[in-house]
């Protein structure tokens, strides 16, 4: 390791964030950062001649990524209901992996989905050149491709991106005041005050992966979703849920909790032209373990159809 390198265990937050918005998932681009870090290890104590410590990790670690997200598409396939990525907080300051990133809205959950439209090394050409600054030389050598045929793989990802890549204008000011009306609505489930929030075209998406109570199919419309989140509200209040704001891959978001405290779902919120205008829920147990103790969802479910009527 020459002098200008920085040490191996620096390197963690870069390969994180690179594994992360490869996978869209925190529990597996841990475990290839570690793997990536075993591996450079057996390979100095095999005596092999390593000039840049951060340009094999990080090679080590897009591989890895590659065929992990190769082998998970096709498991996608068979997901039950509608595949969000594992949310991540990116507010907890230093100590976050994320927080090292310099581009924060390449984390978000929509541009993360419409990464998915990319195959795996088109994804990784985009991510390495245009969000982590590697030269096209440096990812033909990660990839295994040429320099050229990596330029032609970034460009064609570019594309694919333009055509379905949203842009949002509202600043983070504006979007963390409007987040918490929401949230506010919600939580007195104020129907009119839900309405003033969300665009006409707000559509809510659900993962619960079969693993806990979601919808299914996307809903949209504001007069269907103001009323959902209204008598969500309500179901909240009952059985003593809270919401927690917190920023969710960089978006306005919140921890739903129950009332020991653990997660029964994150809610994340896209905003621009002054409206909510998508509002994304992971409540999959398994996406959630990563951020705290987990609620038993159906149990508070039994819970409130076993409770009387009012009135």
């Amino acid at each position: 390791m020459t002098e200008q390198e920085e040490p191996p265990e620096a390197l963690r937050p870069l390969l994180f964030s690179i594994a992360y918005r490869m996978l869209g998932s925190v529990s597996d681009a841990e475990d290839i950062v570690q793997e990536a870090f075993l591996r450079h290890q057996r390979a100095l104590g095999e005596g092999t001649r390593i000039e840049s410590t951060k340009a094999y990790l990080s090679a080590v670690t897009t591989r890895l990524a590659i065929d992990h997200l190769r082998s998970a598409r096709v498991r996608r396939e068979s997901y039950v209901g509608q595949w969000l990525p594992e949310p991540l907080l990116t507010d907890d300051g230093d100590e976050d992996p994320a927080a090292h990133a310099e581009q924060a809205d390449s984390l978000s959950m929509a541009f993360l989905l419409v990464l998915e439209r990319l195959n795996p090394v088109e994804r990784a050409v985009f991510l390495l050149h245009d969000v982590f600054g590697y030269g096209y030389d440096e990812v033909a050598g990660i990839v295994g491709k040429s320099e050229a045929n990596s330029r032609q793989l970034a460009t064609r990802a570019r594309r694919h991106l333009e055509e379905s890549r949203r842009r949002f204008d509202a600043s983070r000011q504006e979007q963390q005041e409007l987040a918490e009306k929401f949230f506010a609505a919600v939580t007195d489930g104020d129907l009119d005050g839900l309405v003033e929030t969300l665009a006409a075209d707000v559509v809510v998406y659900g993962d619960g992966g079969g693993k806990a109570p979601q919808w299914m199919v996307p809903i949209a419309g504001v007069d269907k979703v103001s009323r959902l989140f209204a008598a969500l509200g309500r179901q909240m209040r009952e059985l003593g849920v809270r919401l927690q704001l917190r920023e969710v891959n960089g978006q306005p978001g919140a921890l739903v909790l129950d009332p020991e405290g653990r997660i029964t779902n994150v809610f994340v919120l896209d905003v621009a032209d002054g409206a909510v205008q998508t509002i994304r829920s992971v409540i999959n147990p398994d996406k959630l373990q990563h951020l705290g103790p987990v609620a038993d969802v159906r149990a508070l479910m039994r819970e409130l159809r076993s409770r009387p009527e009012p009135g």
